[in-house]
């Protein structure tokens, strides 16, 4: 599997994840830059920008996850 494939699949669950949270992050993406280095490919997964409710959101979600 090449590795962007793996990082799509990656990106897709988290996304998927959070939306079952009530979460959206605008700026989640595939960190390009990334797979153009001449070392392995590591690629990075973007969570980018959000607001205040949104972080808060992620916060109380993190939250009551770690409490099951």
């Amino acid at each position: 599997m090449h590795p962007h494939d793996d990082t799509t699949a990656c990106l897709e669950q988290l996304r998927t994840a959070l939306e079952a949270n009530g979460i959206t992050l605008p700026s989640l993406g595939i960190d390009l830059p990334t797979f153009a280095g001449t070392l392995p490919a590591r690629p990075l997964i973007a969570l980018g920008n959000c607001n205040q409710a949104t972080a808060r959101a992620l916060t109380t979600a993190l939250r009551k996850a770690a409490d099951r």
